[in-house]
């Protein structure tokens, strides 16, 4: 199974935000051979301008670069961007996230805790607890 994971992801999982830390940090426990995980390089850089006002740079830096060795990051294009910028969606960030996911092909979800904004998205868009339960399904 291939995951994406959107920044609110990212951001649970770098910071002790109760239970949304929880199943952050479980999807990446859980993350096998079986289980590839993704982001984009604009998560990337949105939880370091998100996590900056809280945390020591040097600090923050190390912990998204250990990152890159749990997640397979894609780079944002130009051709993603103007899709996203032209595109009908309410919240242009999660347009990015969405047309970077859908470029990949092969992806089987979105993780966010946002499903509100990723309804229209052509990849399925599935909430943290609920990943969770489907991967320790799988794992069965």
């Amino acid at each position: 199974m291939k995951i994406f994971l959107d920044t609110n992801i990212l951001v649970d999982f770098l910071t002790d935000r109760g239970a949304f830390t929880k199943h952050a940090t479980e999807i990446f426990l859980l993350g096998t051979d079986k289980i590839l995980l993704y982001s984009s390089t604009h998560a990337f850089a949105t939880t370091y301008y998100i996590l900056k006002k809280y945390s020591e740079e040097k600090e923050l830096r190390a912990k998204l670069l250990e990152l890159t060795e749990l997640v397979e990051v894609i780079d944002v294009t130009k051709a993603q961007l103007k899709k996203a910028l032209l595109s009908d969606f309410s919240d242009f960030e999660d347009a990015l996230q969405i047309f970077n996911a859908e470029s990949t092909g092969g992806l089987d979800y979105i993780v966010t805790r946002n499903l509100r904004d990723f309804k229209k998205s052509p990849i399925p868009a599935i909430a943290p607890d609920e990943m969770v339960e489907m991967i320790k399904r799988l794992k069965k």
